[in-house]
């Protein structure tokens, strides 16, 4: 019998591997997308291009606005940081970083999975080449996942709900090799922060640098397109 899972989609590189290794695994993936004020939306576009290639089984966009909490350059009218190399980007906590994001999300894919009867939810979460968010954390995931098995029907009732991160001890050039040996087109992607009005990538927000310098290490060429070239 085919198992179930829930996978979180926002048509970045990192979820679109991970859509793909949970295929590999043998789960039906269902796709959770979020509509949640984002300056880069056009990621949602990605994402249904990625949901329509890996064919899931269904892909949800559920809608919720962060806006009215603001607090991110994601999600304010906050200038998104510019630099000219990954050297430059920071180890402390950007102003990228959205307040309990992951939080709010991994809450939504708890409650889909519950509807599904899944206890199995994939998350692109890494702990490595990553802008130094607290819940890109494996202790974070632990202890979501923890609560998760607490909370919930399945949970109390002898289910036991995993939160799986395949990317969490991966550099980004592994990632990209990972997604390559799956298939994935990473064409259909988009990482950037602040991309231009035809979805065009900055190449220098931190998303963008820590992309170029995966494909760099994984010895290949991002196929998608950067502003100015």
């Amino acid at each position: 019998m085919t198992r179930k899972a829930i996978v979180l989609l926002s048509g970045g590189l990192d979820s679109t591997t991970v859509l793909a290794h949970a295929k590999s695994e043998g789960f039906e993936p269902y796709a959770l997308s979020f509509r949640y004020g984002q300056r880069h939306v056009v990621e949602l576009q990605a994402a249904q291009r990625v949901a329509e290639a890996q064919g899931v089984k269904n892909h949800v966009v559920c809608d919720i606005d962060l806006r009215v909490f603001g607090g991110s350059a994601l999600t304010a009218d906050v200038d998104v940081p510019k630099h000219e190399s990954v050297d430059q980007v920071e180890e402390n906590i950007p102003v990228t970083y959205v307040p309990a994001r992951n939080t709010v999300f991994l809450s939504f894919a708890l409650a889909y999975a519950e509807v599904l009867g899944s206890t199995d939810i994939f998350i692109g979460v890494n702990a490595l080449d990553y802008s130094g968010y607290p819940d890109c954390r494996p202790e974070y995931i632990q202890a979501f996942e923890a609560m998760a098995n607490l909370a919930t029907r399945a949970g109390v009732e002898g289910g036991v709900i995993k939160i799986h991160t395949p990317l969490m001890d991966k550099t980004k050039g592994e990632i990209v090799q990972m997604g390559l040996a799956l298939g994935v087109d990473y064409g259909l992607t988009s990482s950037c922060y602040d991309p231009d009005d035809a979805g065009h990538a900055c190449g220098h927000c931190d998303s963008c640098l820590l992309r170029l310098k995966g494909f760099a290490d994984a010895g290949s060429h991002d196929p998608v397109t950067y502003q100015g070239v």
